[in-house]
Parts: structure tokens; C-alpha cells; sequence
């Protein structure tokens, strides 16, 4: 920047200006000009000023900073009246695409192939082996050895040779004992290596072992499964159903909650399905940028159209999951499927949730294969198939399904007793994660108990990430409470807590417990602030556990170890 001109400008940073340079007279003694550059850096405009005295200079730099000053308000103001306007038709292409997606629901998935691909639900990854720490480096000797003597004739005609040699061997003889000791100590710190190296490898060995036999007996439960699933068993139908549910890629806004039923003497699968409500739906058709107030507005789809966007998605989601369980049904233990397609909303009336069955549908497995669904309309198709539902499914009018589900929940297992080591050894955070859940339903359970209440335990597999169910029959506080239990050694992240909150949603819960053996990030608890959710971390569970009498620790370095895990 120059030394003696000021640069008073809005935006300092955009400014750049060389040195103040002088014109003199041919005598060298008299100053006849100032000058100076400036430049604008956003602008990119590029000027040299001149004058007869600094102040005159000064002057006229004043006013150029002004002048560039507005220039520079304009040149923003476009800059984001030309962002505003990108902006706009973005999201306007966005909204179009969004409800096309939505209208091509069906069609999505004819293309493609739902049988469950079991060998992608197995466990692949490999045991990683930690290195131990490479070999400790060789000491050397600090010095060369002493070179030989050679006594010259003066030394010797003064008697000097027998000395010299004595000195010369006294160094050697030194030489050769630190030689003889740093190669004896390198010799052993070797070996001790070598001993830690090869203690370190044997439990790395051990480790993996564990590792494979775990990571077998869990690929084994998918075989068992597979095979079971093929020979009619319900409840594997059941399980394998859930799979090719949850690997459908639905939408986002449709929620993907369901309940299977299979009934084994009519071969009929009874899958009831959460369908999104007419609030969920993208509204917006275009955003257009305002450019007196800088904001966006958007303007909305008619009601009509917003009527035929979610009639037509409702059949569609009936027709694709009834199409995507048929065409999984390789063993043809399928005969037939009823879909009732349910909502939850707010009764404008009392203020309460209510969900609403809003969709019905029985269909053979012959017939429903018969047809062509890339030339059907949903509604007629749902129609021919003798589907029930209201004349318009856009004001969630209940209807009385054609097969009522069941309501006792199946996922609902024996609970275990979890031993516990009495000096305290037990490594929470090491143990089998299922042990691990039922550890945790146990001592919730002991919690609850003196006020009435019940914990059970739900199946590990297809339980919509549910591991426990609390009733407490507390009028206030209590309610139906759902637990998840996440035997974790790193710090559990936001997702893991949105996860939970979405079942609270879906289970018409009215709390979720998070129990860790970890801690939170800060993400986890800004998202839990303000939700009926509690995040207890390692040290809460220690403390839960304590005070009905089991003693236990958690170690996550060690059960990195030991679960075969990146230190």
C-alpha cells in the first residue's frame, strides 16, 4: 500500500494500490507530479491517478474509492439478483422433478429384479490385522576404531614407541568393549522385540479367529434363514418379506413402515403398509425471485392437481409392493397378498392422532402377474382388482380393511437373564451385542418394575430398530417408551438419534431411550434438546446398573481389541 495516500473504501480487502512514485524536474531538486495505481480486484478495473501535490492526489483517490464504492453496491446486488433468479429456476426444475419422480413410482421398479440377493445380506468384510511397531532401530558405535600407530624415527630414538603402542592398544581394547556392548544390547532389544512381536501376533491371531467364527455363525443365520424361507416357514416368509421391503428405494417422503403377517394354510401374506399423508407431498410448482426484496417466492400446485398427485401415488405404492413381494417369491409360498395401505394424522376436530385405514386390497398371485403394469392406470387397476377405498383418498376417509390385522406384536421375544461377572470385569462395551440388549432390557426392567411397569424384549432382525418396549403406566410421565441399545466404542453421531426419533413416530411412542456404551457428539444432542428423547451414555448405564446390583466397566480402547476394530 502506499506510504503518504489513504485508501478509504468500503471493501479495504478489494483494493489494491502500488507505491507512491514522483515525477522530478531535469534538475533533479523539484517534484513536478505524484502518481499512483489503484486497482478494484472484484471490479477488475484498473486506474493511475496523478497530481501536482499529495493533497490534490488525495482528492481525487477520495473520490475515486466513492465512485467504486457504488459501482461495487450495483455489481452485488446483480451478482445475487442473477443468483436469486439460478436459485429460482433450480428449485422450480427441482419441485417438477420431485413430483415426477413421485408419479413414476410404479414404473421405477419394473426395471427392476426384487429377489433378495442373500449373499449381500451376509457379512464380507475382512479381519484387519493391526501391525505391531516395526523394529527398534540399531545402535552404533559413536566413533570409528583407532587406526594403527606408525612411529616415525624421532619417536623412536627418544623411547617414545613402546608408549605410543601401549596408548595405541589401551584405545583399541576400549573400541572393541563398546563395540561388545552396544552389539550385546542391540542383541537384546532385538529379542525383547522379537518376544513382544510375536505375543502381539498370537492375540491378533487369537482376534481373528473370534472374528471368523462370529462372522460365520452370522452368515450361517442367513443360510438358515434362506432355507427356511424356502421351505414355507411363516416366520422366515415373514422375515423375507421385510427384506425386500426395506431394499425397495422408495422416495423419501414415502415413510417405508410396515407390518407382514403370513398365514401358512391359505398361503396369504397380510402386509400393512404406512402411507404418506397428503401434507407430506411437494406443493410447490415454480419459485420465482423478487428482486425489490431479495426473497424467493413460490407458488403452489392447484388443489386438484395436488388430489390426483397423491390419489395416484397411494395406488402406486399398493401396486409396487404388491409386485415386488409376488416377484420375490421364488419358492411361490405366496398365493395371495392383502394390502392395507394406513395413515396417521391429526384429527382436526379433537387434536389427536389418528390412523386410518385408507386402502384395501386382496389379490391372487396368478391374477396380479396377468398383468401388464406399464401400461396400467393405478386407480383402474386398484379398481379391477376389487381394491376398497373412498371415493377420494385425499381426505384419509377411513375404510374397513378386507383382513383386519392382528394386533399382538410378534416381535415381541422371551426375555433372557444376562450373567454379569461380580468383580466388576465384565467389559460392556466388548460383549455380544445381543447379550448386550438383553443386559439392557433387564435392568430397565428392574427400573420400571416398582412402578408397574413392563419391559420386553423385541427379535434381533426386522424389528424397525426397536430392541426394547417399555410400558409405563404412569399417567404422566409414562406411556409406551421405546429403547435402543448401541453397544458402541466410537461416539455415536447424529443419525443414530434421528433413527430413534423416527421410530418413536413410527411406533406411536411417546419417549425413546438411547443407552450407549459410548458418549454423543454435540450434533446428537442439539437434535435430542428438544425431543422426548434421552441419550444415556456409558457412564449412565454404569450407574443405572450399579444401583440394581450389577457391577460392570467399559473399556473402549480394549474392546476395540478385542472386537477386531481400528484402535
Amino acid at each position: 500500500m502506499c506510504d503518504k495516500i489513504i485508501f478509504q473504501s468500503s471493501n479495504p480487502d478489494l483494493i489494491q494500490a502500488g507505491n507512491l512514485r514522483t515525477k522530478f524536474n531535469a534538475a533533479g531538486d523539484l517534484i513536478l507530479r505524484y502518481y499512483v495505481d489503484v486497482q478494484h480486484l472484484k471490479l477488475d478495473l484498473h486506474k493511475e491517478l496523478s497530481a501536482p501535490t499529495p493533497s490534490i492526489l488525495q482528492k481525487k483517490v477520495d473520490a475515486l474509492m466513492a465512485q467504486w464504492d457504488k459501482k461495487y453496491i450495483v455489481h452485488v446486488k446483480r451478482q445475487k439478483e442473477s443468483a436469486g433468479k439460478e436459485l429460482a429456476e433450480e428449485l422450480t426444475i427441482e419441485a417438477k422433478a420431485h413430483r415426477d419422480r413421485l408419479r413414476s413410482t410404479l414404473h421405477q421398479t419394473l426395471s427392476v429384479n426384487t429377489a433378495v440377493d442373500w449373499n449381500d445380506l451376509k457379512d464380507h468384510t475382512k479381519f484387519r490385522r493391526s501391525k505391531y511397531v516395526q523394529q527398534p532401530k540399531k545402535e552404533s558405535v559413536s566413533s570409528s576404531a583407532p587406526k594403527p600407530v606408525h612411529v616415525n624415527l624421532i619417536q623412536s630414538l627418544f623411547g617414545l614407541r613402546k608408549r605410543i603402542e601401549r596408548e595405541y592398544k589401551r584405545a583399541l581394547d576400549m573400541h572393541n568393549v563398546e563395540v561388545a556392548r552396544i552389539e550385546k544390547q542391540n542383541s537384546e532389544s532385538y529379542a525383547e522385540w522379537v518376544e513382544r512381536r510375536d505375543a502381539w501376533n498370537a492375540k491378533q491371531n487369537a482376534m481373528k479367529k473370534v472374528f471368523i467364527e462370529k462372522q460365520k455363525a452370522e452368515n450361517a443365520k442367513v443360510d438358515e434363514l434362506q432355507s427356511a424361507w424356502r421351505n414355507g416357514q411363516p416366520e422366515a416368509i415373514e422375515e423375507h418379506a421385510s427384506i425386500v421391503l426395506e431394499t425397495s428405494k422408495h422416495d423419501e417422503l414415502i415413510p417405508k413402515q410396515w407390518e407382514v403377517q403370513y398365514f401358512s394354510e391359505s398361503k396369504l401374506l397380510l402386509v400393512a403398509y404406512l402411507l404418506p399423508t397428503p401434507d407430506n407431498l411437494p406443493s410447490t410448482k415454480t419459485v420465482r425471485f423478487v428482486s425489490s426484496t431479495g426473497e424467493l417466492k413460490e407458488t403452489g400446485i392447484g388443489e386438484r392437481d395436488k388430489k390426483k398427485l397423491y390419489e395416484d401415488l397411494c395406488y402406486q405404492i399398493c401396486l409396487r409392493t404388491l409386485h415386488e413381494l409376488f416377484e420375490a417369491d421364488d419358492p411361490n409360498n405366496l398365493e395371495s397378498i392383502a394390502f392395507n395401505g394406513w395413515t396417521e394424522s391429526i384429527d382436526r376436530a379433537t387434536g389427536l392422532q389418528v390412523n386410518s385405514t385408507i386402502i384395501s386390497i386382496l389379490v391372487k398371485k396368478e391374477e396380479f402377474q396377468s398383468i401388464n403394469l406399464k401400461l396400467i392406470e393405478p386407480k383402474t387397476c386398484f379398481k379391477s382388482l376389487k381394491g376398497v377405498s373412498a371415493a377420494s383418498l385425499f381426505g384419509l376417509t377411513p375404510i374397513a380393511p378386507i383382513i383386519e390385522f392382528e394386533k399382538t406384536d410378534k416381535r415381541f421375544i422371551d426375555a433372557r437373564s444376562v450373567q454379569v461377572s461380580e468383580d466388576g470385569e465384565t467389559n460392556l462395551a466388548a460383549m455380544d451385542w445381543e447379550e448386550f440388549e438383553h443386559l439392557v432390557r433387564e435392568v430397565f426392567e428392574k427400573e420400571f418394575a416398582s412402578r408397574g411397569g413392563e419391559v420386553r424384549v423385541t427379535q434381533s432382525s426386522s424389528d424397525g430398530g426397536v430392541d426394547a418396549v417399555a410400558f409405563d403406566p404412569d399417567p404422566i410421565s409414562g406411556g409406551k417408551i421405546v429403547i435402543q441399545a448401541k453397544r458402541y466404542t466410537r461416539t455415536v453421531g447424529v443419525a443414530a438419534v434421528r433413527d430413534l426419533y423416527g421410530t418413536i413416530m413410527n411406533e406411536g411412542a411417546t419417549k425413546g431411550i438411547l443407552v450407549t456404551t459410548s458418549d454423543y457428539g454435540p450434533d446428537a444432542h442439539r437434535f435430542a434438546s428438544d425431543k422426548p428423547l434421552f441419550l444415556m451414555t456409558g457412564a449412565h448405564l454404569l450407574h443405572l446398573l450399579e444401583k440394581h446390583g450389577f457391577k460392570a466397566k467399559i473399556d473402549l480402547k480394549q474392546a476395540r481389541i478385542e472386537l477386531g476394530l481400528r484402535a
